[in-house]
């Protein structure tokens, strides 16, 4: 069984001349959040697996977060531009297929519209939008990456911050 885990980036600093959407960092709420959203998937969860994540500052510091409850070091998270500059299906399969098959779990952190898109069309039953910081577990029935098919994954958990 293969598993893929969207976490949408949490809540950002507001747009302000002179800082491009890119560098825009997280809220003081925002990272709390984050870290309380990093401890409930803690409780789901015993090992994220490989963390990938955009490398706008507000994805990153939101998996800096996340593999801070786990002991990861931050220099084990692997960057995917295409995550913020090409996000898609398209880009989502060259990145499973660079991914090797010893890989089982591949959390990944990122933006919508695509982190609600992709989901959607992974689950055969469909996916709920994803607000700010929430994540949302997919798994397939599958033996290697290059398995996976749009339509064929079970929605395991969906966890969304209380507000």
């Amino acid at each position: 069984m293969k598993k893929l885990i969207f976490i949408r980036h949490g809540r950002a600093e507001e747009q302000a001349s002179g800082i491009s959407d890119f560098e825009r960092s997280l809220t003081v709420k925002g990272k709390v959040i984050s870290g309380e959203m990093a401890r409930r998937f803690r409780e789901k969860e015993s090992d994220p697996g490989l963390l990938v994540t955009s490398p706008a500052f507000r994805a990153l510091e939101t998996a800096y977060i996340f593999a801070a409850e786990y002991g990861i070091n931050p220099e084990e998270i692997r960057i995917d531009s295409n995550l913020y500059f090409k996000p898609g299906m398209k880009h989502l399969m060259g990145l499973l297929g660079s991914v090797g098959d010893g890989v089982n779990t591949i959390t990944l952190f990122g933006h919508n519209p695509s982190f609600t898109e992709m989901p959607d069309r992974l689950c055969k039953n469909g996916c709920e939008f994803l607000t700010k910081t929430s994540i949302v577990c997919i798994s397939f029935q599958i033996k290697t990456w290059s398995e996976l098919k749009l339509d064929t994954g079970t929605q395991e958990y969906f966890l969304k911050p209380v507000k």
